[in-house]
């Protein structure tokens, strides 16, 4: 029966051809046929990232031009424990200005006394340096000879060569840097001896250690193994040979320049360099030789670097053809140019993934660490716990790379390439196969040592590094795939195998009981028919039975998070009238059940600001009396009553309104929220866990935006839970108050500036079951639900009540995630009105 197509119930809403495009809008994994799921499995994508920092790599460091359309990486989980410190260039430059001295000091000793001098000391090779030193300190078994080889010939490089590399190493690190537009002239003083330091070829033992090539990867990736000899950079002289390399290289108007002379056209700089690339393959062209550069005043002060011969040589003997003749005038018209090495990089890299306990990192992640140190704040009271065991071996540690470059292919094929392919899905599926024996033998060695080797909630967040961590999200990707090849009776046994298991990805335990059940109960009677069903009728019931016991199951499962009960709920009292069981023995969710927001319409006067000419010669605006005519989404200005007419915003606008009827309320957008959180939870949040406190300069455990977090407090949370249902969070939210509040601790999501006052009359005034439901959903999604909470909440001490309001405007519309927030406060009994801003008057200014 495995691969059976069985005809799909209408309520599932499924496709049966791959040809049928998809919807523009996919209902991913974690739909069911209940139209009210509104959680996205993304919102749960916390998992590794492939290529470490390098989220979206530019061609070259002069194509600003076209970086608008690169995601920024996010941050690491050490960078949002942080305190939040300024981390801009005015910020490092003021440290290092202040605290400089011309002393000799090594990089420990700079921390210690906040000294740097500029041209002989900076904090980024400083950062660096620590994040080395303190791996090798605690974790120099994860490197091989070879690898140690190679961190001691970076310690011999001059202070300049270390300068340069570091700042190369936190850029767009897979493009090539033209030397003539580097500027670090500050700190360098000769940089063409910087650059050729590291051109400079180094001999290093040859590597001992044999490498495992990991399921789902056919061989490594190229040149990130070290041989026995090394460079730190390359030379687009030895290592540029392909047009399309080169002319990543140009600015636009350099391209401009070639494309005229090529006779081909184009909108942007990617229609550009294609045309340019497609005519030179079809078109052979003038040998190209003598060609010098023009005497500018970059190209003599290159002159003097050997590198920069007045005739541009290229590898690999080409010939002279057009794309020869091409790719001599670029690197004419750039001059030499430099990247970094790939092995020596990802070694480097490798160093960042173990220190920072994450495969992404920005400059802002370098330096923070360091500002946070040297600022003079006030952290809270804890246990520092850096394990040195986080990766037990050196090929785990590969291990765990290999994966993620995995599931990024997998990923590439399902998310980032536009409607998925029947190729693509089954190269997905190949992956899977792979990948799914492997995840075995891992989680059985996971779960031995849960039970043998880690204390009660040891294991919790260390597990993220483990390689099964990142196949148990390829699986649970490869589960869906088989669920769109119709393989419905293998995606059933994965999804139980994926629910037998508790180790990974707890946040998605939901989701697969959703799915498990909607199997269950549409597909399963006609692919795995029970033998005591005498007919198709009594096999439906059968599995519907077996549904609606996955659905208890799932309301009974701790780690099931909040968010999902609603349609499990929902699910079980569709099947218990399908199954006519009698009124008395069903459930009641009546407890539960969601109040619809009142809607709310205030009326008010919008500003319009005078048309301006834009550039294309139209007249632009910032609205209009038609709301069709402003973008969706953007902001409009509104006139505050209260505040003798003066311009505000809308959300400010209907504060006011919301004020004049006796409320009090602050726009907060989660403000209030997450500095109750801080406030009611703070010795929970600093409750001593093995791992999550790895230095001294943290406002919340690493694990705080994770799914660790709340498994592995489990008693504490609930108790604390308990209390503020009981009718204590005034009593924890004074006691904090009290001992935190003039030392200004730093902790995550509490505003010191909210009124203590203010505080206890909001808790006086919520139910303490409403206020401990928020809490938990907070406590299980901080980081997932930290946005969508509305806009502005109000409370009436008179009347003991508090309240959400959602704020838009005319060209506004709710989120996703806004809506679940609004099920989760309507599910807990609190208010929330839908406040619409309607324009009475329009005044243009």
């Amino acid at each position: 029966m495995l691969g059976q197509r069985i005809a799909h119930p209408p309520s599932t809403k499924f496709d049966e051809d791959f040809e049928i495009p998809a919807a523009k809008r996919l209902r991913r994994f974690d739909s069911t046929d209940s139209h009210s799921l509104l959680h996205q499995e993304e919102s749960y994508d916390d998992s590794p990232k492939p290529n470490f920092r390098r989220i979206g790599v530019a061609d070259s460091e002069a194509e600003s031009d076209d970086d608008e359309g690169i995601p920024r990486a996010s941050q690491t989980a050490l960078e949002n424990a942080l305190p939040p410190v300024k981390t801009d260039k005015e910020a490092i430059a003021e440290y290092e200005a202040t605290r400089a001295a011309e002393v000799d000091l090594d990089f420990k000793d700079r921390l210690g006394q906040r000294k740097w001098v500029q041209g002989k000391s900076s904090i980024y090779v400083d950062a660096f340096f620590l994040a080395l030193e303190t791996v090798l300190d605690e974790e120099s078994h994860l490197f091989d000879e070879a690898e140690l080889a190679v961190f001691q010939k970076w310690r011999d490089l001059s202070y300049e060569g270390q300068y340069l590399y570091v700042r190369l190493f936190l850029r767009k690190t897979a493009a090539w840097h033209r030397i003539n537009r580097l500027k670090y002239y500050g700190d360098i003083t000769d940089l063409h001896a910087a650059v050729e330091e590291l051109l400079q070829v180094h001999s290093i033992p040859v590597a001992t250690a044999t490498e495992r090539i990991a399921p789902g990867e056919a061989e490594s990736p190229k040149d990130t193994v070290l041989e026995n000899t090394f460079t730190f950079a390359d030379s687009s002289t030895d290592h540029i040979d392909s047009l399309e390399e080169a002319s990543s290289l140009l600015m636009l108007e350099e391209l401009k320049t070639f494309a005229k002379e090529a006779k081909v056209q184009g909108k942007n700089k990617r229609e550009l360099l294609e045309a340019l690339r497609k005519t030179s393959q079809k078109q052979g062209g003038l040998g190209w030789s003598g060609i010098k550069r023009a005497d500018t005043e970059e190209s003599i002060n290159l002159e003097q670097s050997p590198d920069c011969d007045e005739e541009t040589s290229l590898p690999n003997g080409l010939g002279t053809n057009r794309d020869t003749h091409f790719i001599r005038k670029i690197l004419v018209t750039t001059g030499t140019c430099i990247r970094l090495s790939s092995a020596a990089l990802k070694l480097f890299e490798r160093v960042h993934l173990v220190f920072y306990r994450s495969t992404e990192w920005t400059e802002n992640s370098l330096t923070t660490i360091i500002l946070a140190r040297i600022s003079r704040r006030n952290f809270p009271e804890y246990v520092v716990s850096r394990s040195n065991n986080i990766f037990p071996s050196r090929s785990t540690l590969l291990e765990f790379e290999a994966s993620i470059r995995t599931q990024f292919a997998v990923d590439t094929v399902l998310e980032f390439n536009g409607t998925v392919t029947k190729d693509g899905l089954q190269k997905v599926k190949s992956i899977f196969e792979e990948v799914y024996p492997r995840w075995l033998t891992i989680l059985a060695s996971e779960q031995q040592k849960e039970d043998r080797v880690y204390e009660s909630g040891e294991g919790a967040y260390l597990r993220r590094f483990s390689p099964a961590w990142v196949y148990t999200r390829i699986v649970h990707k490869g589960t869906s795939v088989l669920g769109r090849f119709k393989e419905h009776k293998r995606e059933h046994q994965m999804l139980c195998e994926l629910l037998n298991q508790h180790l990974f990805h707890a946040a998605r335990r939901g989701a697969w009981y959703q799915r498990k059940a909607l199997l269950e109960e549409h597909y399963m009677w006609a692919l795995s028919p029970s033998d005591d069903c005498p007919n198709e009728e009594a096999q439906k019931k059968h599995w519907k039975r077996i549904a609606l016991r996955t659905c208890e199951d799932g309301l009974q499962d701790r780690e099931c998070h909040l968010i999902y009960h609603r349609d499990l709920q929902k699910r079980i009292s569709k099947l218990e009238r399908q199954l006519n069981v009698p009124k008395r023995l069903q459930h009641d969710f009546g407890h539960v059940r969601l109040a619809k927001p009142i809607e709310r319409f205030v009326e008010g006067t919008r500003v319009e600001k005078e048309r301006t000419p834009s550039r294309n010669g139209r007249r632009s605006s910032t609205g209009g009396s038609d709301p069709s005519n402003t973008r969706r989404g953007a902001k409009t200005i509104w006139l505050d009553p209260l505040e003798d007419n003066g311009e505000c915003s809308v959300e400010a606008m209907c504060l006011s309104y919301y004020r004049s009827e006796g409320w009090k309320g602050y726009h907060s957008e989660g403000g209030i929220i997450r500095t109750l959180f801080g406030y009611l939870f703070y010795d929970v949040l600093f409750t001593y866990i093995p791992n999550v406190f790895q230095t001294a300069f943290q406002t919340c455990p690493l694990d705080l935006h994770t799914d660790a977090f709340y498994p592995s407090r489990f008693s504490e949370i609930n108790a604390r839970l308990n209390a503020i249902s009981n009718g204590e969070g005034v009593d924890i939210l004074k006691r904090v108050h009290e001992e935190q509040k003039e030392r200004q601790t730093c902790v995550v999501g509490i505003d010191w500036g909210f009124e203590i006052e203010d505080l206890v009359e909001i808790v006086e005034c919520f139910e303490g079951e409403a206020l401990s439901t928020i809490c938990k959903v907070m406590a299980q999604e901080y980081q997932q639900r930290g946005g969508g909470i509305p806009d502005l909440f109000l409370w009436d001490r008179g009347k003991g009540n508090v309240m959400f309001a959602e704020v838009k405007s005319e060209n506004d519309r709710l989120s996703d995630t806004q809506r679940l927030w609004i099920d989760v406060l309507s599910g807990a009994g609190v208010k929330v009105e839908l406040c619409n801003a309607v324009a009475r008057e329009v005044v243009v200014k």
